[in-house]
């Protein structure tokens, strides 16, 4: 499912209508970054992988393991793996993240409960270290990110992944691989238009309150721009999966 014309710059592989590309395209276009968005729910095809300058993959209903019914993940995991191993950067949201986990080598399973609603994420010790999370970066908290959660299915990390945040029932909600593949279960990327179409599809009695979403809003764009930033940044010379930024952990 790859060999389209090649996309410029960016490709931003979008899964349903309704979930767009939000502040992460606004981040790309303020960095003067050039993106294509992919919709695969409309059968467009992928980009190969040496076609893109990097890569962000959004979230959606369905699971990584649903390719009888999407036969497109296993493709987009195929292209994540190839873009991530050659040190391209990589940002995978929601579904994305499960994608990323899977396409290097982890399990993605189905938790306890369902986690939703407007809500946050507390950092790691390697979380408040990071370039992207950390926030001496950017002005986040010191140990929380404000967020919208929306999931059931969770994963665990890489080989060579570092673990970045955790909630209560997800203990693994970000990760790092190399310098520049990130894996956010959790979402940042939504702002206020955004919110209005994920409203008609939320479970009953699940509300999206607007101050708390100016919130996932306001941290959500320091947080994305870091990782446009850390994207844009010279290319380190430690191999792919390597970890450039030493912390316990």
């Amino acid at each position: 499912m790859t060999g389209a014309a090649p996309p410029p710059g960016w490709a931003v592989l979008q899964h349903v209508a309704h979930e767009g590309p939000g502040l992460i395209g606004d981040e790309l276009r303020l960095a003067g970054q050039a993106y294509a968005v992919v919709r695969l729910d409309r059968g467009e095809m992928l980009p190969d992988p040496g076609s893109v300058a990097g890569l962000a993959v959004l979230g959606g209903p369905m699971g990584v393991h649903d390719a009888d019914d999407h036969p497109w993940v296993v493709a987009e995991r195929d292209l994540m793996a190839a873009v991530a191993t050659e040190g391209m950067p990589v940002l995978g949201v929601g579904l994305g993240a499960q994608q990323l986990a899977m396409a290097l080598g982890a399990a993605v399973t189905t938790g306890d409960e369902l986690e939703i609603g407007v809500g946050r994420v507390e950092l790691t010790g390697p979380g408040r270290l990071d370039p992207v999370t950390g926030p001496e970066y950017g002005g986040l908290s010191a140990t929380a990110v404000p967020c919208l959660h929306w999931h059931q299915d969770t994963f665990s990390l890489p080989d060579g992944a570092v673990h970045l945040a955790a909630s209560r029932s997800f203990p693994h909600q970000a990760f790092r691989w190399g310098d520049r593949a990130y894996g956010l279960q959790f979402h940042v990327e939504v702002d206020r238009e955004l919110a209005v179409g994920w409203a008609p599809f939320l479970p009953a009695g699940i509300t999206l309150d607007p101050t708390r979403l100016a919130e996932v809003e306001a941290a959500g764009t320091r947080l994305l721009r870091r990782f446009v930033q850390r994207a844009l940044s010279p290319r380190p010379s430690s191999p792919a999966g390597a970890d450039p930024v030493r912390a316990d952990r």
